[in-house]
């Protein structure tokens, strides 16, 4: 695990990658059969006639791939608490992909009212081994100071 990152550790423009995570077609089935039971996120050969001509991960599959990776390549103290959230999906998410977060600082403002936090903007975008955006997201997330 990495050291915790503190509010005063960031600034706009900072940058965090996180490992490749591997997806295969198992993965996007089981998470579809939970969560999301559409054909083409069910049934390879379904999801050959549908909008996405072939098995595609839920986006929110995606989504819970993404926090994983962020969890771990943006260790903040305390945890990731996200205030907000902007996403979309440029692109479907495939059997086979290697998925990879890199997020970028775009602002940190202390609270006023509450000086041992404050709030970061942080735009993360998902992208496979190719380097094509399969998710993009700008979150608000709180973040502590360190305690004096």
């Amino acid at each position: 695990m990495s050291e915790p990152i503190y509010l005063e550790d960031l600034a706009p423009g900072d940058t965090f990658t996180s490992e490749p995570y591997p997806l295969d077609a198992e993965q996007i089935i089981r998470f579809a059969r939970e969560f999301d039971p559409q054909p083409f996120h069910l049934d390879e050969t379904l999801a050959k006639d549908t909008f996405f001509e072939g098995l595609a991960a839920s986006g929110w599959h995606t989504s819970a791939i993404t926090m994983r990776l962020l969890v771990a390549s943006l260790p903040f103290a305390r945890g990731v608490i996200g205030a907000n959230a902007d996403v979309t999906w440029p692109q479907p998410t495939r059997p086979g992909d290697q998925l990879r977060a890199h997020s970028t600082i775009v602002s940190v403002t202390p609270s006023r009212s509450r000086p041992d936090r404050g709030m970061v903007v942080v735009e993360c975008v998902t992208s496979n081994q190719r380097g094509e955006a399969l998710q993009r997201m700008t979150s608000r997330i709180l973040c502590f100071k360190r305690e004096a």
